[in-house]
């Protein structure tokens, strides 16, 4: 998550069942944090073992998938409201009524229409699809089947993204608050050859396990990366500004976060590195060539924008697509007016909709590391992945890629570097040696709602389960008699005398005797 974090320390291995606060400490963000994490974690695994990796309540099903096509100008897809269940996450597909505004007091009332009660395939709300992109489109159906999914995964949004999020009664010159994870839907189409199906009328059960197969391979990531801190050859230039031992050598608490920009194989892939976890962002006021009009320039030397640093200009619809684009660098500044000149002008595809919100988002890498001698060069404006060696971030703080790997945009680590221990927080072994771990996010879930084979012939994917709760049923005259005579044997069995005082119980007994 993009956000101004202390650090992360949520680890469900350690199986903590809540975060428990002490009179007169210092309250961290981390604890809070911590503490919603368990919960949804709780949440989440309970909704998983009971439902499956997917599922929806029979009653109200969300994700009925209709495919439109043929007499229209493109085709496209029907997304019906309701809820659904991927990986024990909800997901709502109901689309919102929009609200009713107070009339124009000279105007002929007029009534309002309906909107649809479905979403679209390119409307859907956090798909962003694009009818001018061949990528975008969807198969047709005559050709050959495809299959319909949902794609599951959540990501920050500050208020930089969401102007809602901030309280006005702060006032401008004041950060934001508290950001937000939102849960991020979309559906989207896949190829039966993707599926490794031959069969070109498969059945629900074919496509279902090879939707599965495909999905675990897409869900992991063969990725790692270890952390560590090394006292640097020049740290003897400044012995009083730190510790003169300490391997981590920044002079303030960092939360540095390691991301993948641009996937694919190690000799294709590139990352980007914060020292404040991607948190430093700049919403856009105006875009005219290579400046750009900020709403603000930072609130300090720490959180600002310098000249030389790389920035990605970001919006609601590139981030949810998770597709790089280059990063720019900073060319010049114009502080009285609020502007920065970049290296080139960004894609035409970002940041031109104000109702997307975009922003500039600093990272902090200057160049590459430096390798066998040589400042390795940046590529698209950001680093080269290099597997199997140690690369140098800045002040002692160092990381390593596994060998063999296969990279996704959006994958990230987490490293914390605290002055108090001149070190960064990584696991190690027992030799003290680095811990390789697979990335802190992005976290992908995968469900199949459809096979598509044409307009009205559509396949239904999806599972539905039933409420747990049922109507108590009422007792005949038999089993109420069982009850009673099961109940006065128990009572018998515990008390032979029934509960009498032992002389009427002898008499009683003595009279049975004479008779």
């Amino acid at each position: 998550m993009h956000a101004d974090l202390s650090r992360l320390t949520f680890r469900p291995q350690r199986r903590y069942s809540a975060v428990i606060a002490q009179q007169g400490r210092v309250q961290l963000d981390a604890d809070i944090n911590e503490q919603t994490a368990i919960q949804l974690h709780q949440a989440r695994t309970l909704a998983a073992d009971l439902i499956g990796r997917h599922g929806g309540p029979r009653d109200a099903a969300g994700f009925k998938i209709d495919y439109v096509g043929g007499k229209h100008d493109i085709d496209t897809l029907h997304i019906n409201g309701g809820r659904y269940y991927v990986d024990g996450i909800l997901l709502d597909a109901t689309r919102p009524a929009p609200g009713v505004p107070v009339p124009d007091e000279d105007a002929e009332e007029q009534e309002t229409a309906a909107p649809p009660a479905y979403w679209t395939y390119w409307d859907q709300p956090d798909g962003f699809r694009d009818p001018e992109k061949p990528g975008d489109r969807l198969p047709s159906p005559a050709t050959t089947p495809f299959v319909v999914y949902l794609k599951v995964w959540e990501r920050a949004v500050s208020a930089a993204e969401d102007p809602a999020l901030r309280e006005v009664a702060l006032g401008a010159a004041m950060p934001d608050t508290a950001a937000r994870v939102k849960v991020v839907w979309q559906v989207l189409p896949l190829s039966l050859a993707a599926l490794e199906i031959e069969d070109g009328n498969p059945s629900k059960e074919v496509v279902r396990a090879a939707f599965d197969k495909w999905a675990l391979k897409q869900a992991a990531t063969g990725a790692r990366l270890a952390a560590r801190s090394e006292r640097p050859d020049h740290a003897d230039e400044d012995p009083c500004l730190v510790k003169p031992d300490a391997r981590y050598r920044g002079q303030e608490n960092q939360l540095y976060r390691v991301e993948v920009h641009a996937g694919g194989e190690a000799k294709d892939a590139t990352f980007k590195w914060s020292r404040e976890n991607g948190s430093v962002v700049f919403p856009v006021d105006e875009l005219d060539g290579t400046w750009v009009q900020l709403a603000s320039l930072g609130y300090d030397d720490k959180l600002d924008l310098d000249v030389g640093d790389h920035v990605e200009l970001v919006d609601t619809a590139y981030a949810s697509r998770l597709e790089p684009l280059p990063l720019l660098r900073v060319e010049e500044l114009d502080l009285p007016g609020r502007r920065v000149r970049l290296s080139a002008e960004p894609d035409q595809a970002v940041g031109r909709l104000p109702h997307l919100n975009p922003f500039l988002r600093r990272w902090d890498h200057h160049e590459g590391p430096k390798r066998k001698g040589r400042t390795t060069a940046l590529k698209g404006g950001a680093v080269p992945v290099a597997e199997g060696e140690w690369l140098t971030l800045e002040d002692g703080v160092e990381v390593y890629f596994a060998k063999g790997a296969t990279y996704r945009t959006g994958d990230h680590w987490i490293i914390p570097a605290r002055t108090a221990t001149g070190s960064v927080e990584w696991p190690t072994d027992a030799a003290r040696r680095p811990l390789l771990q697979g990335p802190a996010g992005i976290v992908r879930g995968f469900a199949p709602l459809a096979l598509v084979k044409g307009e009205g012939s559509t396949v239904d994917l999806r599972l539905a389960f039933n409420p747990l709760a049922s109507s108590v049923q009422a007792a005949d005259e038999a089993s109420l008699a069982a009850e009673e005579q099961a109940r006065r044997e128990e009572q018998l069995a515990e008390d032979p005398s029934g509960g009498r005082s032992q002389t009427t119980a002898d008499a009683e007994a003595a009279v049975e005797g004479d008779e």
